[in-house]
């Protein structure tokens, strides 16, 4: 049995008739009395009384027919969501914390107000984290900071960020302050964990000036290390765009550390064998238009 066969006996059975069922179909009459008969050859019953060119259905075809409607219908519903996933489907978008707390939020609002029917599921890790998922297909796209670290990935930059060194008003360092890198290192430091694009950010600097730091706190909250560096425990490493609130309260201001510029780039990232839907490839264009573009690679 077929979902052909169940559709063109359910039109004999509404019509009654050979005929007008073929119409209805647009199929040959041959071809219709042909399906019915399959179908009672097959399972060696009788679904219609034929009597002067008239059709009458035994109890075997009204059993059929009930339980054929329920069939079409759940049928029609897949044909329907798999016709318009494109448009009205899943999108599966991971964020670092960083960027889960900064630029995803309004992202989210924006897409979700242009594209009503979609659903978008988001997950916000660190890094590492979200190069498995992307890797593994749990994921479509996602937002990160730094290179992803693996072959299989590609990605567009969209926007640089500067990470900050923060402090209290009134700490042990206030902000201000000019650091020679060996007097940064000695200061109880309040990072990121490992794993996350902002750690990874700050660890690369430092081994590219040759300084071994000794965190005090490692987090995987910013806004418990922003709270942290308010509270005059020691100095925060952070992005720009997360403590610019902090930064605008006077909470918390910068301190500079001489030769060491924390710089890098967001970047939107995908699986290069992912064929990306076209409601997944304008959340990219959405995600670019956000900000100046950075230098990416297709």
């Amino acid at each position: 049995m077929t979902i052909r066969h169940l559709r063109i006996f359910v039109e004999v059975y509404r019509q009654e008739n050979v005929t007008h069922a073929a119409e209805e179909l647009h199929m040959t009459q041959p071809a219709v009395t042909r399906a019915v008969r399959e179908l009672e050859q097959y399972y060696g019953v009788r679904l219609f009384e034929r009597m002067y060119r008239h059709l009458s259905p035994t109890e075997a075809g009204r059993r059929l027919y009930s339980q054929a409607l329920p069939l079409l219908d759940n049928f029609d519903r897949i044909e329907i969501g798999l016709r318009d996933w494109d448009a009205l489907g899943v999108i599966r978008v991971g964020a670092t914390v960083t960027l889960g707390g900064t630029v995803l939020p309004s992202l989210v609002r924006q897409f979700a107000a242009q594209n009503p029917g979609m659903e978008l599921r988001v997950t916000v890790a660190n890094g590492d984290t979200l190069t498995a998922a992307l890797c593994e297909n749990r994921l479509d796209l996602a937002l990160m900071e730094g290179l992803p670290h693996a072959p299989a990935l590609q990605w567009e930059a969209y926007q640089e960020d500067h990470l900050a060194v923060l402090a209290a008003p009134h700490g042990p360092v206030p902000p201000g302050t000019a650091l020679t890198p060996d007097a940064f290192v000695r200061q109880p430091l309040l990072l990121r964990e490992k794993g996350s694009g902002t750690r990874e950010e700050f660890d690369r600097v430092m081994e590219a000036a040759g300084l071994t730091p000794r965190p005090r706190w490692e987090s995987v909250s910013n806004t418990a290390l922003l709270q942290a560096a308010a509270a005059g425990l020691g100095l925060a490493v952070l992005s720009r765009q997360v403590a610019a609130e902090a930064i605008a309260q006077g909470k918390v201001g910068e301190v500079a550390v001489e030769g060491l510029v924390f710089r890098r780039q967001f970047r939107v990232v995908w699986h290069r064998e992912k064929v990306l839907s076209p409601l997944a490839r304008d959340l990219l264009q959405v995600v670019l238009d956000q900000a100046a573009p950075g230098q990416g690679r297709p």
